[in-house]
């Protein structure tokens, strides 16, 4: 079917949708297919690795390295939702049923809703272990990470449920060509040829909380620890205090900063900033998310040295 033919649209609803990617300049193409093919394969690896280590290490069971369990897991999860579907544009024309579109945006919500809570668990985790040591093992007990987890789960089902349902209840009639390289909610609405006020209401309602809520609490979090951290004597206790918060705040500030920019922007934001500011939360975030935290990981290292010594002599 020619990309002239599908692109008119009729009085029904399309059924599949054709991504344009993120260039239509074909010198390009094949340079970002290896560029983006080479990210994935770094954050599959990446991720996969600091799984693998947490698990494989009883010393790293702690609640910190349990969060970041799930952080590379979703991350992980979150690459795969989206990258390869992205790669294929690269290649060939990009077609997508209405039903795997919607699959996509559905778990691109839960993924990215659930990063949201992970990185506010983690900065709570921060807090109660630095501020209040004492109370640490009960703050932060098992039964207190799974409720945490569970919470997480629930808050990605919920956004990516209410997003996906209201996107099922508009028609695209007038055009099936998304200028983007996934099934986004704001290229989405731009095909609809129904109202889109609730959707908007909607992804107003659920971005704003699911960004508001946790920025705010990873700030109050981290203005406590900084507060604590300056009330430390020793050099070297605020040092190590600031070194276990510093790759997380680096990481908070390059997912919410993209996703803030993207959702939150002026309407009159071109399509392609849109483009570039969800290839920083959705594609180098979760590549870059295992080495945040384990280039300066003491704990890291010494449990990925004890990895390969074990590997090498078995």
């Amino acid at each position: 079917m020619s990309l002239g033919r599908m692109a008119l649209g009729n009085a029904s609803s399309v059924k599949e949708f054709i991504l344009l990617g993120l260039t239509q300049q074909p010198e390009l193409q094949l340079p970002l297919f290896f560029l983006f093919l080479g990210i994935y394969v770094v954050s599959v690896v990446g991720n996969l690795g600091l799984i693998v280590l947490i698990v494989l290490n009883p010393h790293l069971h702690s609640p910190m390295y349990y969060f970041l369990f799930n952080l590379s897991f979703t991350d992980l999860c979150y690459s795969t939702v989206i990258t390869p579907r992205m790669l294929v544009g690269f290649v060939k024309q990009n077609i997508i049923s209405h039903a795997e579109c919607m699959t996509q945006l559905f778990f691109f919500c839960f993924f990215v809703i659930d990063e949201c809570y992970i990185l506010t668990a983690m900065a709570y985790d921060r807090y109660a272990a630095i501020c209040k040591p004492l109370l640490y093992q009960v703050t932060m007990s098992h039964q207190v990470c799974l409720l945490m987890t569970v919470g997480v789960c629930v808050m990605g089902l919920v956004g990516a449920i209410a997003h996906t349902i209201c996107m099922l209840m508009i028609t695209f009639c007038d055009s099936n060509i998304i200028n983007h390289y996934m099934c986004d909610i704001p290229p989405l609405l731009k095909l609809s040829c129904t109202s889109t006020t609730i959707n908007e209401l909607v992804v107003f309602i659920v971005v704003g909380v699911n960004v508001i809520v946790p920025t705010l609490t990873i700030f109050i979090s981290y203005t406590l620890v900084l507060s604590n951290i300056l009330s430390i004597h020793s050099a070297e206790g605020r040092s190590k205090a600031f070194s276990t918060c510093g790759s997380h705040v680096i990481a908070v500030s390059l997912f919410f900063g993209a996703s803030a920019f993207m959702y939150l922007k002026p309407s009159s934001a071109s399509e392609d900033d849109d483009k570039v500011s969800t290839i920083f939360y959705t594609i180098v975030g979760p590549m870059l998310n295992p080495f945040i935290y384990s280039i300066r990981n003491k704990d890291v290292h010494i449990a990925l040295r004890k990895t390969l010594k074990k590997s090498i002599f078995t």
